[in-house]
């Protein structure tokens, strides 16, 4: 049997608002896109007694057996449906710890895969508590659309067909998501609950803003030296965090202003990661 390829493509928070807390989990909302960026997923069913991961590329060589995929493959067995055995590579372009949902992602691919394909099968209510058992994100990357993530979990699938230009700057470290989470103080009131797509009209997301981007900055302060010099390159729109950082994104119009900002940061942050991407 030959491979599968499955894109699985990079989540970005163009903004993110702290709404309450439930429990020990925070209880968020946040205008969610998808960039070209993406990993590259091989996966293909084997007549083995266990499954076969492999991460390669760039990213791969921190990423231990506690992850997002075995994490999901417990948890299918678990409730006891899935019959087969496969083996997948996971080709690592997304970096990690960087808040643009790599490993979540990869997951949320692979889950909907094996629903299309039909070596599962379950109900919305089976698919979004696999989904959260595995991970937060999760869900979101199901579709992988523009999507607003509403005040009570549900959420609304857009269609946005003028791209967003980006460039992605990752410093040479990781957020650690429990920390940014645990250093939230106060609650922001919920915007969100009329989703529309003119929430991903320019002007409208300058106004927004991420709730745990100042967090970050206290606990990591190089990423507030990276924020300032971001905000003094030209002819962008925002530069914002995504999620629970470390990667801190410049959002532009055209490709070629974000193409020209690139070889700034570049030439100034030569061991920071540095791409440019825009919005499927």
């Amino acid at each position: 049997m030959s491979y599968y390829k499955i894109k699985s493509h990079a989540k970005i928070n163009l903004a993110l608002n702290v709404i309450g807390k439930k429990k020990s989990l925070h209880r968020i909302e946040s205008i969610v896109s998808f960039l070209e960026l993406h990993d590259e997923i091989l996966i293909k069913k084997i007549n083995q007694k266990n499954h076969k991961i492999k991460f390669i590329g760039k990213f791969s060589n921190k990423i231990g057996s506690n992850n997002t995929i075995n994490s999901l493959f417990k948890n299918i067995e678990k409730k006891k449906l899935l019959k087969n055995k496969f083996q997948i590579i996971i080709k690592k372009k997304i970096p990690a710890k960087a808040g643009l949902g790599g490993g979540s992602m990869n997951a949320a691919n692979i889950l909907n895969f094996l629903i299309r394909k039909k070596f599962i099968k379950v109900k919305k209510n089976e698919l979004i508590k696999i989904s959260n058992s595995v991970g937060s994100d999760v869900l979101l990357g199901i579709q992988s659309n523009n999507l607003i993530l509403k005040a009570d979990g549900t959420i609304k699938t857009l269609k946005n067909k003028k791209k967003i230009f980006t460039l992605i700057v990752k410093p040479n470290f990781g957020c650690s998501t429990k920390k940014i989470y645990s250093g939230v103080r106060k609650f922001s009131k919920s915007q969100f609950y009329n989703a529309s797509e003119n929430m991903f009209k320019f002007n409208n997301l300058k106004k927004m803003k991420n709730d745990l981007q100042p967090i970050a900055f206290r606990y990591y302060p190089k990423l507030n030296i990276l924020k300032k010099f971001l905000d003094k390159l030209s002819n962008y729109e925002f530069v914002r965090m995504t999620g629970s950082g470390s990667a801190i994104i410049v959002y532009f119009n055209t490709g070629k202003k974000c193409k020209d900002a690139e070889k700034k940061v570049k030439k100034q942050f030569r061991n920071y990661w540095c791409k440019t991407s825009k919005t499927i």
